[in-house]
């Protein structure tokens, strides 16, 4: 007869199976468990949902330590369930969007512009690691149906390109010769932002597996963890460095208690990695990386300029302006980047070719409409709601929040024909055009940046985006043709 542990505590759970295991009488488990074990449905009705959900999660969680393996138990959760993606996909995506401007404010209100601005370029370059620690792989994990490379290889490809993006940090900081102060506020940023690119190879095993929701679950429990902490010590101490640091130190529990454990509990135990898998995600995905570092370079780019030109507080200016260009990739992001693996299914028969095209022209179609839906709002009520919650007049930058929402639409194609082309497995056929679109902001920077402050930010950081669009628009129909004729060669 099977003992009743239901209602006990994670610990004296895990007492009692190790008391059988070794044939031993068990010690007494605690007084308050001992009074609620014959009465489950009392003490379900006295405890909280949420703590209720903590205490078994907690409970898996040690079980499956003390048996010895978590990809070894048995999967509790559902797959094939795409409303709950949607919806979860859509919540993740969104907090982990919002977590620059959301943080951005709340150091704007607690320390002062000037602090908030050191905090805002912390984020920026932090920002770049974690696409380095990406390696650009989420999306070739998402379309590999066929498993061709083991999770275990994406893990050790990971981790080892995370690495390479910590080295990567130090010297920057070190180049940049920043003082404790602001050397402190990177570490703190930085290993946030290196715990996300980790996590992203975990959330595409559960979206490989179809549980895309556990995946936007994972990206909201981390985000909101790292909201609340940082908020608690900057409202105690008023010192973004230590709050920053607090807000790294967050991330890294998240990452151990939520997001590992619940790849490895939900989905199959992956093969044993194989040093050439490893080496061969390196190679494959190097166009992606170098492109998608590239793209992010070349957003990042007039800020970094700024740092050199003008005062902190103008990348909060910057970022405030940023947020709705941001927020139109975050809402075309959750409308394609579930589809993803549906596009590669379509993609793979060559008799659905014409609906794969009607599907990328109806996804422009939703890019244009919701550019100018966030651009009415913007017009209208969203100004003002900006300047309310930065405490900042941006009136005064109302014409450069325009350019800014047309710079997010571009972005927004920019990033859907990025993911199209690496359905087609045909990425190394864009690095170049990074590369020119890079040269083409670095030099806008330079010049515009030095000569009208903010705004030659803004008109050069648009005017690079819109150029890189019509590079890869150009080179899309570029590869659609060679694809054909590959099928035809006697096709013109």
């Amino acid at each position: 007869m099977k003992r009743n542990t239901v209602s006990l505590n994670p610990l004296d759970t895990l007492r009692l199976k190790l008391a059988e295991r070794r044939g031993t009488p068990a010690a007494s488990p605690s007084r308050a468990a001992r009074a609620n074990a014959g009465h489950p449905a009392a003490r379900r009705r006295r405890q909280p949902y949420l703590a209720r959900l903590v205490n078994q999660w907690w409970t898996r969680l040690l079980q499956s330590v003390y048996k010895g393996s978590l990809s070894e138990q048995e999967e509790e959760y559902e797959s094939h369930s795409a409303s709950r993606d949607y919806v979860w996909n859509t919540i993740g995506t969104t907090v982990w969007g919002m977590s620059l401007p959301i943080l951005s404010i709340i150091a704007t209100q607690l320390a002062g512009t000037e602090q908030a601005g050191m905090f805002s370029l912390a984020f920026s370059t932090g920002m770049l690691l974690m696409y380095a620690a990406n390696y650009g792989v989420r999306n070739f994990q998402v379309s590999d149906i066929d498993e061709t490379h083991a999770f275990t290889s994406y893990q050790i490809n990971r981790w080892s390109s995370a690495a390479a993006a910590l080295v990567l940090g130090i010297l920057y900081c070190t180049v940049r010769d920043y003082q404790p102060y602001m050397a402190t506020i990177c570490a703190g940023v930085y290993l946030f932002k290196l715990v996300d690119g980790i996590a992203d190879v975990y959330e595409g095993r559960l979206q490989q597996a179809d549980k895309l929701y556990l995946a936007g679950i994972s990206q909201t429990l981390r985000s909101g963890a790292v909201f609340l902490i940082f908020t608690l010590f900057l409202l105690v101490t008023h010192n973004i460095a230590v709050a920053s640091v607090a807000m790294g130190v967050a991330a890294v529990a998240s990452l151990v208690l939520v997001t590992i454990p619940l790849a490895l509990l939900e989905t199959e135990k992956s093969r044993r990695w194989r040093m050439e898998e490893v080496v061969d995600l390196f190679r494959q995905c190097f166009p992606l990386f170098a492109a998608l570092f590239l793209f992010n370079l070349i957003e990042t780019m007039p800020k970094l300029v700024m740092e050199g030109s003008l005062p902190y507080e103008n990348q909060i200016y910057f970022n405030a302006l940023y947020f709705p260009s941001q927020s139109i990739q975050i809402i075309i992001g959750f409308i394609y980047k579930p589809q993803l693996v549906r596009l590669a299914n379509i993609w793979s028969n060559p008799r659905k070719r014409r609906r794969f095209d009607l599907i990328i022209l109806a996804m422009v179609a939703v890019i244009v409409g919701v550019t100018a839906a966030v651009g009415i709002l913007m017009a209208t009520v969203g100004i003002p709601f900006t300047s309310f919650m930065y405490g900042v007049d941006f009136e005064q930058f109302r014409f450069l929040c325009y350019l800014m929402v047309i710079a997010g639409g571009v972005i927004a194609a920019i990033d859907f024909l990025y993911a199209i082309v690496t359905v087609l497995r045909r990425q190394g056929s864009v690095m170049r055009l990074y590369l020119l679109a890079f040269v083409a902001v670095t030099a806008l920077s330079l010049v515009l940046v030095n000569l009208i402050g903010l705004t030659g930010a803004v008109v050069s950081y648009l005017a690079s985006m819109a150029f890189l669009l019509v590079l890869l628009v150009l080179e899309y129909l570029n590869i659609r043709r060679a694809i054909r004729k590959e099928r035809n060669p006697f096709s013109s």
